[in-house]
Parts: structure tokens; C-alpha cells; sequence
């Protein structure tokens, strides 16, 4: 007889407490192997493909695309040891005794600890009754008002710091999500419609308070990738009092040296790349820019390690790919260590620790034809440098006037770890570099 094993989403690590579903890969029905890919989700880290722990038929499918579950929901069930459906099987935890390979994504397995795996409090855990019918449709709204004398009904912290944020009661609210779960969507439209109510006519006045000019053509949510990106900036911009400072350096020794190195054979050296050995050799002589703010111990906390991250545009919005161990990386592999995580941004295939535990960043906002700019920092960072795009201009060089290849550089820099004689330090040192290459020689 077949055995019916219920799979949950899957803790995908770095804190992350819900993933949208954008693909399903598999349909009810169909006969699913040990670590087959069954559903593509995206985080407010990356997009990542979640493979099944168990072979057999899937008998049911929990969401539909689009649809946001928190970790730990169930996704699918599986009837193991079956060649075809067996909707009538009652589902069994996925602790049951059916085959299975205890991986699901690497690094984050069904075989470890349930406290490793799932990061919620268990008074708030989601309720995984059995369901018989595969959903098929969009999961409605429940009608029934949830009992309100036990704990609310909500698993992702988020999901709570907003509601606090905005004052709202979230004991007032009927969760869309399985089991009365209150989701982000519903906090949103929560606070939506209680904005819309506060507004009352304006006071009689003189004169009349012009109607409003604009049409609105759109709403766009703010999740996944675009998600994440406003909750880290707005976070930087309330946390970290920042200041930058610029300067305009000669790069016409740096692209020939890049061009030199380059006509010698082996492997190309990318133009980040060496910015990026700059980088790292500035911070070795400035350690101050490569540390955090720890405000509950207000400590400053320096750190060894240079884990590079750079900013890069996609099709799904900004990511910052961190180089791990920069420090310790040649031109040739810090050229190859960005073109895999530049592809894999281009693919959608960065996994959340490709996208997490940066110390400095840095921005090549040339790229888009700019000279200039004020980057907001990266949190929980100190600074970020910026490099404008190089362009032919009239220059002093050696006393006289030429066309030489000028490029700005900027660096926004957290107040709270450095003065501007640090940071003014640290940026100067970079533009000695760029119009000097010899004098990274010296720390080499």
C-alpha cells in the first residue's frame, strides 16, 4: 500500500521565513524521482529550485504561482512506493518511514535538527493538517473568523515588524494563507484600507484644494528581489549616518597596464578586477572601512576578512554577489570569480550565500554611461566605493594639457566608524593606484 508523505517548504537558509512560487516543474500525477526538482520558488535572496526528498506519484500540490508560503507550509504530497495517484491516502509527516535522501538544498536537509531547519517559534508554528484534494486554484480566503484567544496565526517575522510599523492589530485580521496564516499580502492590504479610511475631507478653507492630477496606471508589490532591496536600503538609510566624498583620477595607466597584461597571454584581466585589487589593498591600509556597527554593544567591529560584494543590475532587479576571501585573490581569479557570479545573476541561478555576508562593496555605476553618483550603503556595511565611467578628457599631465582617460571615483562611508580623514585617506589612496598601477606594487 501506498504511503502518502506530505513535503514542506523547506528552510533555505540565511533567516529567510517565506519564498514566492514561480514555477511549478511537476503536475498531480506525475511520477517524481529522490531529489528531482519539483518547484522553482524566489526569496528575498535568489531564485532557487527546491528538489523533493522523496519518489513516488505526486498526489497533491499546495499553491498555485504567484502564491507566497512561509517556511515549513507544506508544498506537495507524494504517495511513495505507488505507480499512479492515490488521492485517498492520508498524508504522513515528512519524518515518515518512506525513501528518501535527507537533502534538499545544500546545506539545508531534511535529516538536520528541527531547530536548524526551521527558524520560528513553535507557538507559531503553521498548523499541517491533512489535505485530501490537490488545490488547484488559488487558496481563498478563509471565511470563518479565526478563534482569537490562541496565538495569532502569522510565522514570518516580517510579516509582524510590519504590522508593528504601522500600528495594526494583527488579532483584527483573517489570514489568506492555509489554515487562517496571516501572509504579507495581508498586512499590506490591512494597512492599505486603513489608510484609506483615516483620510477625511480637508478642513473648510478659502479656497478650493485642487483635485489630484495623476491617474494611477499600476501598483506594483514590493517583494522578492525589489523586495528585499527596498527593506535593506531604507534600513541603511535609517540606521547609518552616511557622507561621500569624490574624486576625478587619471586612468590612462591603468588601461595600459590592463592591456599589457592582457597581450601577455593567459587569462584576461577584467577592469573590476583590478579596481577590485585596489580595493582590497586600500582597505588592508584602512581597516576601518572593512567593519560593522554594533549599536546594542556600540562597539565597532573590525573584520579580517575582505568579502567583496559588487553591485549588478539583472532582469530581476539589483543583486550585490559577494567575493568571498578577496584579500587573498589574484587579478586572474578575482576576473574569474565575477564572471560566475555576473552569469549567474544573468541566469537566476545565485544561490543565498552567493548573495550574503559582504564587508565592502563596490559599484561600478559606469557601466551605465554616468560619471557620478551617492550610492546608498550596503547593510550592514561601512562603505561602498563607486566608480564612474571612463572617458576621454582634457587633462594636466606632466605640466601640459592632453586628452587623457578620467574617471570619478566615489565613496559613501558610514560617519559612525571613520572621520573624513579616514575616508579621504582610503580614496586618495585608490586614485594614487588608478593613475599609479606601480603603487600597488608596493603591497603586493
Amino acid at each position: 500500500m501506498a504511503q502518502v508523505l506530505e513535503f514542506k517548504l523547506p528552510d533555505l537558509g540565511e533567516g529567510l521565513t517565506e519564498a514566492e512560487i514561480v514555477r511549478w516543474l511537476v503536475a498531480v500525477g506525475d511520477v517524481v524521482a529522490i531529489d528531482q526538482p519539483v518547484v522553482e520558488v524566489e526569496t528575498a535572496k535568489a531564485m532557487v529550485e527546491v528538489p523533493c526528498p522523496y519518489g513516488g506519484v505526486v498526489t497533491a500540490r499546495y499553491g498555485e504561482e504567484g502564491t507566497e508560503l512561509p517556511v515549513g507550509a507544506p508544498l506537495l504530497t507524494v504517495a511513495v512506493g505507488a505507480s499512479e495517484p492515490a488521492p485517498e491516502s492520508a498524508p504522513v509527516a515528512d519524518g515518515g518511514s518512506g525513501e528518501t535522501s535527507g537533502n534538499v538544498l545544500v546545506g539545508y536537509g531534511t535529516g538536520a535538527p528541527a531547530a536548524r531547519r526551521r527558524r520560528v517559534r513553535p507557538a507559531t508554528a503553521v498548523v499541517t493538517a491533512p489535505v485530501a484534494a490537490p488545490v488547484e486554484v488559488p487558496v481563498a480566503v478563509a471565511e470563518a473568523v479565526p478563534d482569537r484567544a490562541g496565538p495569532v496565526p502569522v510565522i514570518s517575522p516580517l510579516v509582524r515588524r510590519l504590522a508593528r510599523q504601522n500600528g495594526l492589530d494583527l488579532r483584527a485580521l483573517d489570514g489568506s494563507g492555509r489554515d487562517g496564516l496571516i501572509l504579507r499580502c495581508d498586512v499590506e492590504l490591512a494597512i492599505e484600507r486603513m489608510e484609506q479610511a483615516v483620510q477625511a475631507p480637508p478642513a473648510p478653507a478659502p479656497t478650493t484644494v485642487p483635485a489630484a492630477t495623476g491617474a494611477v496606471t499600476e501598483r506594483v508589490p514590493l517583494r522578492g528581489v525589489r523586495g528585499a532591496v527596498a527593506d535593506k536600503l531604507s534600513r541603511s538609510r535609517r540606521e547609518i549616518p552616511e557622507a561621500t566624498c569624490w574624486v576625478d583620477a587619471d586612468a590612462t595607466e591603468l588601461m595600459a597596464a590592463r592591456t599589457a597584461a592582457n597581450a601577455a597571454g593567459g587569462q584576461k584581466i577584467s577592469l573590476i578586477a583590478l579596481l577590485a585589487r585596489i580595493c582590497t589593498a586600500a582597505l588592508a591600509r584602512f581597516p576601518e572601512l572593512n567593519s560593522t556597527v554594533d549599536m546594542e554593544a556600540r562597539e565597532i567591529v573590525r573584520l579580517r576578512d575582505v568579502h567583496l560584494g559588487f553591485a549588478a543590475q539583472t532582469e530581476r532587479g539589483l543583486v550585490v554577489p559577494v567575493v568571498r576571501d578577496a584579500q587573498d585573490r589574484s587579478a586572474e581569479s578575482l576576473s574569474a570569480e565575477f564572471a560566475r557570479l555576473t552569469e549567474a545573476g544573468r541566469t537566476g541561478t545565485l544561490t543565498p550565500g552567493d548573495l550574503t555576508g559582504g564587508t565592502f562593496t563596490l559599484n561600478n555605476y559606469g557601466v551605465f554611461g554616468v560619471d557620478g553618483s551617492t550610492p546608498i550603503i550596503n547593510h550592514p556595511e561601512a562603505a561602498m566605493l563607486g566608480i564612474g565611467r571612463i572617458v576621454a578628457k582634457p587633462w594636466v599631465h606632466d605640466g601640459e594639457l592632453a586628452i587623457r582617460q578620467v574617471v570619478q571615483l566615489s565613496l559613501t562611508f558610514d560617519h559612525r566608524v571613520c572621520d573624513g580623514g579616514t575616508a579621504g585617506g582610503f580614496l586618495r589612496y585608490v586614485a594614487d593606484c588608478v593613475e599609479q598601477p606601480a603603487v600597488l606594487l608596493r603591497t603586493l
